[in-house]
């Protein structure tokens, strides 16, 4: 079994890979450990392995982990679906929060700045494929979103963020992330004071390739760091 430094430096690998064959520079992709259910432990390893930032899925297992500081020397990202009444839990404690799928979440986010006199750095996420499991912004609404975003000074937009749909191999999602590449071209050129398309973030363990490919500069790896989830029986 590989360590999960050896892991990191696979992957690693396979990210200079894919950034050399899209003509890219591998210093280009940030790399966050997607380490839900993964104790502080597991977390220390990976930063220390050399990973970028740690994502979280959930709110609480961010709290417990961030307590017995977990992720000491890595930026800490929240990658999970966001309730409103735990924003309060996660703005100015994280860095960047990439699952920003409402207009009301952005509302609710911007007063919990607003109350501690800071600025939260977010993403969009866009459910790029219509998937009613999913939330997200439609594509066609991110125009909206975007200038939604502009009204609130406690808000700074990065970027896009999405989770296509599962697949087994990892160009089965080529057709979401070439789309995810052109909404990101089309909306580049809106020009706001707190709107910033500085991050792409697609791609998992079984894509994060291909998303490269198609010009993602954030990638969320989980399985391919730490290892199959083993999640608890019902």
């Amino acid at each position: 079994m590989m360590t999960i430094a050896e892991n990191v430096a696979a992957v690693r690998e396979k990210i200079a890979a894919a950034a050399l064959r899209a003509g890219r520079e591998a210093g280009e992709i940030t790399l966050v450990a997607a380490s839900k259910m993964n104790d502080a432990q597991r977390v220390r390893e990976a930063i220390a392995a050399g990973v970028d930032a740690c994502g979280e899925n959930r709110v609480q297992e961010l709290l417990e982990k961030s307590a017995l500081g977990a992720y000491e020397g890595a930026a800490l990202h929240f990658i999970g679906h966001l309730q409103k009444n735990k924003v309060k839990y996660l703005v100015g404690s994280v860095s960047l929060i990439q699952s920003v799928d409402s207009i009301g979440l952005l509302a609710c986010i911007d007063r919990e700045a607003g109350k501690r006199g800071l600025v939260q750095d977010v993403l969009l996420e866009i459910n790029i494929a219509a998937e009613p499991s999913k939330s997200g912004f439609a594509p066609e609404a991110l125009p909206a979103a975007i200038a939604a975003a502009a009204q609130y000074p406690g808000v700074r937009v990065r970027g896009l963020m999405t989770v296509p749909p599962i697949c087994l191999r990892g160009e089965e999602n080529l057709q979401y992330f070439e789309r995810m590449r052109q909404l990101f071209i089309d909306n580049c050129a809106k020009k706001y004071d707190n709107v910033f398309m500085d991050f792409m973030s697609m791609g998992m363990s079984g894509d994060f390739e291909t998303a490269i490919a198609c010009g993602a500069n954030m990638v969320r790896v989980g399985t391919a760091i730490f290892g199959e989830r083993h999640y608890p029986e019902k």
